[in-house]
């Protein structure tokens, strides 16, 4: 079956894998808004998480078949099986996303709630869509269909949820595979290959979101960079790897995730309108609030919050139903201006207007938002490796954290603060400031 994108042209479903496109909590993803609250500041923002799963399934096959078909005296089952398990883990990365997907994650029971298999018991956080992913895998009506379509390749679900989740025990040696009498574990590339700071769901939703939101940061060299993979074993561990020739379309890709955040999914309105759905379902007054029942959570898609907020009388949920943001009053950026002391006079131009707002008893929303370079700073449970070719030498192979001067000369976060005020009180307070020159030197 072949389905047509916006971004890869023609997405292949394999037969084995029509059973999964067609069960109710994978069309269920059609109804999840994949940027959440973006259509408010990004019109065209209005795709989901159905179709970027299956971006994410092509990307997995692009990648998996660049970096396997490398690997010398592979055996051909093991990449059977490898291939088939890459795509099942990507179609089904997603699967738990709530309505708005990150957004609800505020109305999400305790982890206990949910019994997850393999989870530990008596925690006390609160359930994230990852664990709603592996208990739909796991535990659902979704097991049985997915326990057949593996079963010829000789794998279970576990197995899926094992490469999405890395601190799930598979319960056996599945991910291993000797080759030249060298016993290798294959889980941390396959893991990475889903998961990582080069993922195939990452190399999705930047063209994807960049397409729909009608901007270009996220725009990168995809083909370079995913005909440059390879791996690198070490210790017995596969990890995956990037030819040098590509280091600079890697770090291409790092800005261009860097730059989305910062400019897409962290602009003002979106922020706005989590903050104002999180003041709701964190009222006395809601009633909303996701099932841990995971039949039941079927039913709640983005069509059935926003029925729900249709009925609410609760001001915050007015406020979303009629459109009516918070209006920005203040926003500040960190490290701009760069010298400290410009720093200091931001900080406390911002602590000056909500001393103002306090002493006029107005509400406020006060947020601080931060994007991040990369979340692989240091030394990460699975390094992503530089492979450096010589002809005088056999290949070398460096973190790559050591191969690129982003990740020193480029600040890790960058915080954004703003500060938010009513509509109805916004010409109260907007001028106040403005009698005061602000330098910044």
């Amino acid at each position: 079956m072949d389905i047509r994108d916006v971004v890869h042209g023609v997405i292949q479903i394999e037969n084995h894998e029509l059973p999964i496109l067609d069960s109710h909590f994978f069309q269920r993803l059609r109804q999840i808004r994949q940027t959440g609250f973006a259509e408010n500041s990004y019109p065209g923002s209005t795709h989901n998480r159905y179709i970027h799963s299956l971006g994410a399934l092509q990307t997995i096959t692009q990648t998996f078949e660049s970096i396997f078909a490398q690997l010398k005296n592979r055996s051909p089952q093991a990449w059977m099986r490898f291939r088939a398990l890459s795509r099942f883990a990507a179609m089904l990365h997603d699967i738990g996303h709530g309505p708005l997907s990150h957004t609800t994650e505020f109305a999400m029971p305790q982890v206990g709630q949910l019994k997850v298999p393999g989870q530990k018991k008596n925690s006390n956080r609160k359930a994230t869509h990852e664990d709603y992913t592996v208990k739909i895998l796991l535990d659902s009506e979704l097991t049985p269909i997915l326990t057949k379509a593996t079963a010829p390749f000789g794998f279970t679900p576990l197995h899926i949820a094992s490469v999405i989740e890395p601190h799930l025990d598979p319960q056996d040696n599945f991910f291993t595979e000797t080759i030249d009498g060298e016993t290798i574990d294959f889980r941390p590339i396959l893991h990475q290959l889903i998961s990582s700071e080069l993922d195939a769901d990452r190399m999705d939703y930047l063209r994807r979101d960049s397409f729909y939101a009608g901007v270009t940061y996220g725009d990168f060299d995809f083909r370079w960079v995913v005909s440059n993979l390879c791996a690198h074993v070490k210790e017995g561990r596969c990890y995956l790897a990037l030819k040098h020739r590509a280091l600079y379309a890697f770090e291409d890709f790092l800005l261009s995730r860097f730059n989305m955040f910062l400019m897409v999914y962290l602009h003002h309105k979106t922020v706005v309108y989590d903050e104002m759905l999180a003041r709701y379902l964190n009222d006395p007054s809601c009633d909303y609030q996701l099932p841990s029942n995971i039949e039941q959570y079927l039913e709640f898609t983005d069509a059935h919050l926003y029925a729900h907020l249709a009925k609410s009388s609760n001001p915050w949920a007015k406020r979303i139903i009629d459109k009516t943001p918070y209006r920005m009053l203040l926003e500040t950026h960190s490290g701009i201006p760069s010298s400290e002391a410009a720093q200091v006079q931001q900080d406390r131009l911002y602590k000056k207007v909500i001393e103002n707002l306090k002493s006029k008893k107005l509400d406020y929303i006060a947020t601080t938002s931060t994007g991040e370079l990369s979340k692989y700073f240091g030394k990460p449970e699975h390094p992503i490796f530089v492979r450096y070719d010589n002809l005088y030498s056999a290949p070398s192979y460096i973190p790559i954290q050591k191969c690129t001067a982003l990740f020193t000369q480029y600040p890790n976060h960058r915080s954004i603060s703003r500060i938010f005020v009513s509509p109805e009180d916004y010409s109260k307070v907007a001028n106040d400031g403005r009698t005061e020159t602000i330098l910044f030197e």
